[in-house]
């Protein structure tokens, strides 16, 4: 029989063991503050998991709380990576200085088109704007031009919105950038004047599809995401793309950034080149968000309009002013 001393300590160096293998593992984990779609996300976070052994913590959330929790917990920050759906929580990080440089490899994945000048975060996917229409109450030859026409008295009643989303305040973003304030608190007046607010780009496509609206301004992937499914929200409409670089055809680009105070920072830069890559951009193609991939060769889903198509305007993710815009949108009583 073993000495009780020498039980102990071969007891204390398994338990030692065990810990030390705890540890290694918690080390090789990252945190993911997400504001993505959870679905999407957990696809990513899955894919990426299963190919390098690194565990991902998901905390899920929305753009601009997030930007601003990240702000507010500055180099304190839990989160490793900071995922959105649109690009002015991003700015609002950046700008606050808490992103560090993507690697250059990450940033050779995805056109320059899809991620700022600074290097600081990247493009992961994205979402163009849409004037989602009932087919039944407007022909082509009705939809309007430009999304500053539906300040237009003949618009009063007629459309709809969701202007507390980050997906809205984002276009506004683009509207601002690209026509100024000027026009931006103009078309915000007119805004108010006829339109109908919802909750939720999917509540403005069920009004239309209902014939409540005749139309409203969307993101593209809420009409392509309910006809893979019933179709029951969205049988009814159909998809006016602006194109001609006008406002309404703005691209909104969803970003990925490692944050400068990440404990692991080789796992987070490992995770944000996965899904700016092969990995990432396949499940986007393949997937059930019906999305854009924007990495460097990566193919969409098929169903849509090809991104070449759209003809956007350009705009400078990292240039969205979302304070600016929502004291617009405030004053304007759009908030």
């Amino acid at each position: 029989m073993k000495p009780l001393l020498s039980m102990l300590t071969g007891a204390a160096v398994a338990l030692f063991g065990v810990h030390a293998a705890a540890a290694q593992e918690a080390s090789d984990g990252i945190v993911v503050y997400n504001a993505q779609h959870e679905s999407l996300a957990k696809e990513w976070a899955e894919g990426f998991t299963k190919e390098t052994g690194i565990k991902i913590t998901l905390r899920n959330g929305k753009d601009s709380e997030f930007g601003n929790q990240i702000v507010a917990e500055g180099a304190s920050s839990p989160a490793d990576v900071f995922l959105t759906e649109n690009s002015p929580a991003m700015a609002l990080v950046e700008q606050a200085g808490l992103f560090a440089p993507v690697d250059a490899e990450t940033l050779a994945l995805v056109p320059e088109t899809f991620r700022p000048e600074s290097g600081k975060w990247t493009g992961i996917a994205a979402r163009s704007t849409v004037f989602v229409y009932n087919k039944e109450k407007l022909s082509a030859d009705q939809l309007p031009k430009s999304m500053l026409d539906l300040e237009k008295p003949e618009w009063k009643g007629r459309w709809g919105a969701s202007p507390s989303g980050a997906d809205f305040q984002a276009i506004v973003g683009a509207l601002l950038q690209l026509k100024g304030e000027e026009t931006t608190a103009a078309w915000l007046k007119g805004m108010k004047d006829n339109f109908t607010a919802y909750r939720g780009n999917g509540t403005v496509m069920k009004a239309v599809n209902a014939g409540e609206i005749d139309g409203g301004v969307i993101y593209h992937y809420y009409y392509f995401g309910d006809q893979a499914k019933t179709g029951e929200n969205s049988n009814n409409v159909e998809l006016h793309y602006f194109k001609q670089q006008d406002p309404g055809a703005f691209v909104s680009i969803s970003g990925g950034g490692v944050l400068a105070s990440s404990k692991h920072p080789k796992e987070a830069q490992a995770f944000l080149k996965w899904i700016a890559g092969k990995g990432g951009q396949d499940i986007l193609k393949n997937g059930t968000s019906y999305e854009y991939a924007v990495g460097v060769g990566a193919e969409s889903n098929p169903k849509l309009v090809p991104l070449a198509d759209l003809d956007a305007p350009a705009v400078n993710p990292s240039q969205l002013d979302s304070k600016k815009v929502t004291d617009l949108m405030t004053a304007a009583g759009l908030l």
